[in-house]
């Protein structure tokens, strides 16, 4: 009985995609998508029903709740490794768009590279990182200088005493084994995106996609660049959903910012789309009151759909390319 209510769910996908390729409108990007995403859908058993009793999802609800019941940590999504953030947001939560967004060279991929690092080394968590501006290599060393806890700079000038070969070589050893999947194709198309997260999704069950970052990703040529920017966090939301996980992307904010007196980023000044804010459920922005003060950092959580807004303080050691809870600093 299941294996012919799958071959049927495969013909009735076949007949769809013949169907669509007959028309002239949709390309073969977006059709290759389609074809992924129907035959991913029958995958993960998801044809099934469209419509769920609410006794099922409450029995479902039953069993999250026990689960965290039993938990010791009492956290209920994705632990990101600060403390006062996972106290803030429970975690990332599955399903979720998680934005953080920040002026250039203020620290949001070094923030979302911890976050990665975190949850996939202390928290054994796959996660797979897509990079759209910074090469594999630069990833990894980021991620080696904030593992070995050694100097950035005297890695990259290669000037290293024989402790930090030492604090190297061991945190290569345990890096290879921390389960971080990079992608650092430039230019990929948010259709390119969601087929790469479900063939890693099969392959290694990951648990937080990050994208780095949301405006250098393509879409579809459209009439300007704010449609263009809103069919990708579309585009994001939709693959969060799709895939149950958590996905973090990375937003510019406009120069708007830097215009004002007070320097706290508000949600109209992310760059080029008022969409991202509606498709995001968590909106963080990464700041400093002063930009000379390269160590004190706030990140303001301004939108959390059902749950609280605040201000969190960070801490970081830019020789480590590390941010810290603040607490960090006090020791």
């Amino acid at each position: 009985m299941k294996d012919a209510a799958t071959k049927r769910a495969l013909m009735k996908a076949a007949a769809t995609l013949v169907d669509l390729s007959m028309d002239e409108g949709i390309g073969s990007e977006e059709l290759l998508d389609r074809a992924e995403s129907e035959v991913f859908s029958i995958t993960q058993k998801n044809l099934a029903k469209v419509f769920v009793p609410v006794r099922e999802a409450l029995a479902d609800s039953f069993d999250r709740l026990d689960e965290l019941h039993k938990q010791t940590e009492g956290i209920r999504g994705i632990p990101t490794g600060f403390s006062d953030l996972d106290d803030t947001l429970a975690g990332f939560q599955r399903s979720n768009l998680i934005i953080l967004a920040a002026r250039p060279g203020v620290g949001k991929t070094s923030l979302a590279l911890n976050i990665a690092q975190n949850v996939a080394f202390k928290y054994k968590r796959p996660v797979g990182f897509f990079s759209l501006e910074m090469s594999r290599e630069e990833l990894v060393d980021r991620l080696l200088v904030a593992q070995a806890d050694i100097d950035a700079w005297r890695l990259k000038t290669g000037k290293l005493s024989e402790d930090d070969f030492t604090k190297l070589s061991n945190a290569m050893g345990e890096l290879a084994e921390v389960p971080i999947f990079i992608d650092d194709t430039p230019g990929l198309s948010i259709l390119e995106m969601r087929t790469k997260a479900r063939r890693l999704q099969v392959e290694a069950g990951v648990d937080l996609i990050v994208v780095d970052y949301l405006q250098l990703a393509r879409s579809r040529q459209l009439e300007n660049r704010v449609q263009e920017v809103s069919e990708i966090s579309q585009g994001l939301k939709n693959l969060a959903r799709e895939l149950k996980v958590p996905v973090l992307a990375i937003s510019q904010l406009s120069r708007a910012v830097e215009q004002r007196g007070d320097k706290r980023p508000q949600l109209a000044d992310l760059r080029e789309s008022g969409s991202i804010e509606q498709d995001a459920d968590v909106v963080m922005f990464l700041w400093r009151e002063n930009d000379d003060d390269a160590q004190n950092y706030h990140l303001e959580i301004a939108k959390h759909r059902n749950g609280p807004l605040r201000q969190i303080n960070l801490f970081f050691k830019g020789d480590r390319i590390k941010f810290y809870d603040a607490e960090t600093k006090r020791k």
